[in-house]
Formats: C-alpha cells, sequence, structure tokens
C-alpha cells in the first residue's frame, strides 16, 4: 500500500530528477509527507 500511495507523486514514478542525489532527496521528502499523513 505504501508502494502505491508513492507512485501517486509523479516525480518519483516517472524519474523526473536525473541526478541521484535529487531523487533520493524528493523520496526522503515523500516518505515523510506520507508518513504524516
Amino acid at each position: 500500500r505504501f508502494f502505491c500511495r508513492l507512485k501517486q507523486f509523479r516525480r518519483l514514478a516517472t524519474r523526473y530528477e536525473k541526478l541521484a542525489t535529487r531523487f533520493n532527496a524528493f523520496l526522503q521528502l515523500a516518505c515523510a509527507y506520507i508518513w504524516l499523513m
């Protein structure tokens, strides 16, 4: 269920960020957002 909620963020699903550090930063931000909801 958690991964389905992560796929709602288009930037994560399509790998919009090309740099690994930016992708990881947005992934952590999205995880924190889901965890707080």
